[in-house]
């Protein structure tokens, strides 16, 4: 029996997810979690098989969600799952760790699908991924400008362009104001960017941020 884990801070798409998930004899859903704050709680302190986590949360983004239950449970795998198109978020995600990404538009098969090629220990990659993944093989190209991040810098990134302070960003991540501000050059850099005001916009234009 396969045992899931839901974080998703919409009770009706958690409802609607474990009705999907509870079709299938090997699967039930044993935990539910509404922020990724809880979520990480929560596997401390129960057993899980795999993790389904919601990109976009309100305390707490995908990104910091999967660093964090990582550092608890390197061992136990995370499905990222986005309203988002697969381009916004599937390459930085699976760079930072995440087993797999599954938009939430996608049939219910993708996603029982992604849960077992998970279990057996692969990734999931839809082909829409695997192709982003070719085109990001052969050079950056048309890819978006976030995709040429490294996985610190799009964690990094993400939080500028949410609005946080490099002062807030170092307390976070425990890591030294100075060593923050060195990756912030960095993200402004590779994406041509003046200040946190472009990076702003440019995750708003691109979907990554609300």
């Amino acid at each position: 029996m396969i045992r899931i884990l839901i974080v998703d801070d919409h009770p009706i798409l958690r409802a609607g997810l474990k009705t999907l998930l509870s079709e299938n004899a090997d699967m039930k859903v044993t935990g539910e979690a509404g922020s990724g704050t809880e979520a990480v709680k929560m596997v401390q302190h129960a057993d899980y098989d795999i993790v389904l986590l919601d990109v976009t949360m309100p305390d707490m983004n995908g990104v910091d969600a999967l660093k964090q239950i990582q550092r608890h449970r390197p061992d136990l795998p995370v499905l990222m799952l986005s309203m988002h198109p697969e381009e916004q978020y599937a390459i930085n995600l699976l760079r930072s760790g995440a087993s797999g990404y599954v938009p939430k538009e996608g049939a219910p098969e993708q996603l029982v699908t992604a849960i077992h090629t998970v279990m057996k220990g692969r990734r999931y990659v839809s082909p829409a991924v695997a192709d982003l993944l070719a085109a990001d093989l052969g050079g950056y190209g048309n890819q978006p400008l976030h995709t040429t991040l490294s996985e610190r810098e799009f964690q990094i990134f993400c939080k500028l362009a949410a609005g946080q302070a490099v002062s807030e960003i170092s307390a976070d991540l425990h890591l030294s104001v100075k060593t923050v501000s060195t990756y912030r050059s960095r993200v402004l850099g590779k994406m041509n960017m003046k200040n946190n005001a472009d990076l702003t916009y440019y995750a708003i234009k691109n979907g990554i941020i609300q």
